[in-house]
């Protein structure tokens, strides 16, 4: 594939405003705070305190601040209002290029890889990439008509993607409704069950410190929080352990609950999920936790952990790894209604997953193609 500069293909003259010399007058805002919703927010002038970058429909806008989280936005003009931008913006324009061509190409990781190579300031959120190294590096060269078929295609690709997140959710959010039919709200207990610290009802073990020297190529799984997502497990970027003996009370079993305990939490939630017994066997690693249950449902008590207020309660300490401890996990309070509906609620969040498995399966699939398409197309 042919390539060129950035700079040769950006035909973007730099024009600002400042929005508060007309301060009755509403802006379509394009800020960084914003991006995750996937649309721009609409602001008075009086509400905006500098100067903005004026942005037009198709234009793209690349973060520069903190360029790992790789925030790519194309201007959708959603509105009669004037569209403007922050500072943290690089903006690219050229109308001979599709716009949504060079968003994803701009999304790929080999050029997410330039972006964070020549970075500015001190880690993490303090990281800038530099305008004038970003503007030297490459974009390919490609006749529209490609462009088009290769938007149409990955665009199709994701909007499935997206659709079977969305079924997950949704499968989510039926699991939620019936655990409050049948017992309230964890939080507030408007059914008045009594509430107990599970330290009362669970067995809890924290991993072993394994030495990553005697690490395997092949061999028993090892399981901790660097592969522990919320409500799943990245089972195959784990690694391995020669053998289970001599560490067999770190075996984990189908259906036990593990928690990462050092930064529990991530932007997609708390890092919490169940073992099943496709990957065993299975060891439990040192700043992991392992619950089960002695005289409450598993089922219900995962669910408890995910949706029962255990982040307000957790005390997470220090500042840069984020830490919970086993008095977090024991002394976390929870309903106790009879054993008679926590099997209730399990059956039906049984029957669900077997659904969610099926959409998961076809999701990883959409995933797996639209990956090899985005290496295909971009390299």
């Amino acid at each position: 594939m042919e390539y060129t500069k950035l700079k040769n293909i950006n035909n973007y003259k730099s024009e600002s405003i400042n929005p508060a010399k007309t301060p009755d007058t509403v802006f379509e805002m394009y800020s960084v705070p914003i991006y995750e919703t996937g649309h721009p927010e609409y602001l008075k002038g009086n509400e905006i305190a500098s100067n903005k970058a004026v942005v037009k429909k198709n234009d793209i806008l690349l973060c520069k601040i903190n360029p790992r989280i790789n925030r790519v936005w194309v201007v959708g003009d959603e509105s009669e209002h004037l569209n403007i931008a922050s500072s943290e913006w690089i903006v690219i324009r050229n109308e001979q290029y599709n716009p949504e061509y060079l968003a994803w190409y701009f999304r790929t990781p080999k050029f997410q890889k330039l972006m964070t190579s020549e970075v500015t300031g001190i880690g993490g959120s303090l990281t800038r990439a530099q305008p004038k190294r970003v503007a030297e590096y490459p974009v390919p060269v490609l006749d529209r008509n490609n462009q088009d078929e290769i938007v149409n295609v990955l665009n199709r690709c994701k909007f499935i993607i997206e659709s079977r997140e969305k079924e997950l959710s949704k499968l989510d959010e039926l699991i939620k409704a019936r655990f409050v039919e049948l017992f309230g709200d964890p939080i507030t207990n408007p059914m008045g069950w009594k509430k107990e610290e599970t330290n009362k009802h669970i067995d809890l073990l924290s991993g072993y410190p394994f030495k990553s020297e005697y690490y395997v190529e092949e061999g028993i799984n090892i399981c901790g929080g660097l592969i522990i997502m919320p409500q799943r497990i990245e089972w195959e970027s784990c690694v391995h352990w020669p053998a289970v003996q001599g560490y067999e009370d770190y075996l984990l079993e189908d259906g036990d609950i593990v928690m990462a305990l050092d930064r529990p939490w991530i932007t997609e939630g708390f890092k919490v999920a169940r073992v099943d017994d496709n990957h065993l066997p299975a060891l439990l690693i040192q700043r992991t936790a392992r619950i089960r249950g002695i005289d409450i449902n598993q089922d219900y008590l995962y669910y408890c952990f995910i949706n029962g207020g255990f982040d307000k309660h957790s005390n997470v300490t220090g500042s840069l790894v984020p830490h919970i401890s086993a008095k977090d996990i024991r002394s976390f309070e929870i309903m106790v209604p009879p054993i008679e509906l926590q099997e209730e609620f399990s059956i039906f969040m049984k029957q669900v997953d077997k659904s969610k498995v099926v959409v998961q399966k076809a999701l990883n699939e959409a995933q797996l193609l639209f990956d090899s398409l985005m290496q295909e197309y971009f390299g």
